[in-house]
């Protein structure tokens, strides 16, 4: 039904965000891993978002976003940061031991991000709700 649609573009865009909070916080656990099942540091984690797109109705283009979706969890590309430290167990023949690629500027900037879209998304659903009830009372009226 149309009239739901806002609330199921903002409640998947909150799944999406709640995706990406996640990954943030395993990111953070992860910081000083260094040597994973793979072999090697953990590799940082981002969260890649697509519009999520209306196939199965004929709309015309402009209408036919029914949302947010993750298409993928990937790993960060660079490479892992270099610390001397010989006694460490994980450290190579010259004493530096690979540390993951995580800033933690960087991931609590994330997930504020992630937070105030959450929150933006929360307000969205509200305000239809209210406009809806506000709506049934003029009819009502």
């Amino acid at each position: 039904m149309e009239l739901f649609r806002s609330f199921n573009i903002s409640a998947s865009a909150l799944t999406a965000e709640k995706v990406r909070v996640d990954t943030v916080a395993s990111n953070l656990a992860n910081m000083q891993t260094t040597r994973t099942a793979a072999g090697g540091p953990y590799r940082r984690k981002t969260v890649v978002f697509s519009e999520r797109l209306d196939q199965v109705r004929q709309v015309p283009p402009k209408f036919r976003g029914q949302g947010v979706r993750v298409s993928a969890v990937v790993d960060d590309p660079n490479p892992p940061r270099q610390e001397y430290d010989p006694e460490h167990p994980d450290a190579n023949e010259a004493g530096f031991v690979s540390y993951p690629n995580i800033e933690l500027a960087k991931e609590m900037t994330d997930l504020i991000t992630a937070s105030r879209s959450y929150e933006a998304n929360t307000t969205v659903i509200n305000t239809a709700k209210s406009l809806y009830l506000k709506t049934l009372e003029i009819g009502r009226g």
